[in-house]
């Protein structure tokens, strides 16, 4: 993590453990950073990150008891803490000498508060701890958030959203209304048919090939799409939830329209970014109104994702699409049920299921 505020003289030592709950995010101070390129961490900073491609696979996290033991070594008093340090790690410096060039914590992540405790910041690639938290200065990469602003026009986002209210919507979850268009769906059992889907809606077709430009969504082939009416009158909210990723594949696909919002990130895991627990941290992604957002890799996989009440001050409505898992891809298990959902989706010429 780095510390948001004037350089320190020192950084604080980066943990030895990567941690796949938290996609290896480290806490140092932000004056301290030199570069964003690699997951936003200073290029003095060694590449500890998996080699490409692991992040699209659902993570079995691992225990986080070698960070916790670097604490306590850190804790360790005087000449001791030191010795304990280069005996478990010879090739980490000793720490810094307490009270001189230490950086100070404000606090320890058993004082954080539920809720926004961090926002993300899209130019940097960093989650920053919010003023008047315990979380305030500090910041960590947050990998797996594109998020392109003013992605339509106010024309485009007007004649959209007239073409979807002339269809009806349904009722839905937490005071939400829907239009689904995709094939008929049981995860728990994982079946599924193409049942009443005829393809998406025409007027995707247009979005989904200007999606296509950007290189994160170079070869996206939506296979499922869903929108969402949320109003405030009606207390519309999604709760934190991770969506499937035994039909749906990596890259989750949003366009936000009509009002600004605030997209929620919350992780389960026990598992500590060095001095939070991420339980306890709370990722704010802002959405502006035509907005378009991209979820993949660790935010995909690792970090649940909501709509609260409180971030619905006027009508949204939101259009998610989803592709294929490579179990339904070329080469997959189910291969030729894939292409079939694909044939009839790419055809343009939906009506809501």
């Amino acid at each position: 993590m780095y510390r948001d505020g004037p350089a320190l003289p020192r950084r604080a030592q980066p943990c030895p453990a990567w941690h796949r709950s938290c996609q290896g995010a480290n806490l140092s101070p932000a004056g301290a950073e030199t570069s964003t390129a690699a997951l936003g961490r200073p290029s003095s900073a060694p590449n500890t990150a998996p080699p490409a491609g692991n992040e699209a696979k659902p993570p079995n996290a691992p225990s986080s008891a070698g960070c916790r033991a670097w604490r306590r070594r850190w804790a360790a008093p005087g000449a001791a803490g030191a010795a304990a340090v280069r005996a478990g790690n010879p090739g980490v410096p000793p720490p810094p000498s307490p009270g001189r060039d230490r950086p100070h914590v404000p606090a320890p992540f058993s004082l954080l508060q539920d809720g926004e405790t961090f926002t993300y910041r899209p130019a940097r690639g960093l989650a920053v701890g919010d003023p008047h938290t315990a979380a305030a200065g500090w910041a960590f990469p947050f990998p797996g958030v594109l998020l392109l602003e003013d992605f339509l026009s106010r024309a485009e986002e007007a004649e959209l959203v007239r073409a979807m209210d002339q269809d009806p919507w349904k009722p839905s979850q937490s005071g939400r209304r829907k239009q689904d268009y995709g094939p008929k769906v049981n995860f728990k059992k994982q079946k599924l048919r193409a049942g009443c889907f005829v393809g998406l809606p025409s007027f995707s077709q247009d979005i989904v090939k200007r999606m296509k430009a950007h290189p994160i969504l170079e070869g996206f082939l939506p296979v499922e799409q869903c929108n969402l009416d949320y109003l405030p009158e009606r207390g519309s909210a999604i709760d934190p939830h991770l969506d499937d990723w035994w039909l749906w594949g990596e890259r989750l696909v949003s366009l936000n329209l009509l009002s600004k919002t605030v997209l929620s990130m919350s992780c389960d895991s026990e598992n500590s970014i060095q001095l939070f627990n991420c339980k306890k941290v709370t990722v704010a992604v802002h959405l502006p109104r035509r907005s378009l957002v991209v979820l993949y890799g660790a935010a995909r996989y690792k970090w649940k994702h909501a709509i609260h009440r409180k971030h619905i001050e006027h009508r949204r409505v939101c259009i998610t699409f989803r592709e294929l898992s490579t179990e339904f891809s070329l080469g997959g298990k189910h291969e030729n049920l894939g292409k079939e959902l694909l044939d009839i989706a790419l055809s343009f010429q939906g009506k809501p299921v």
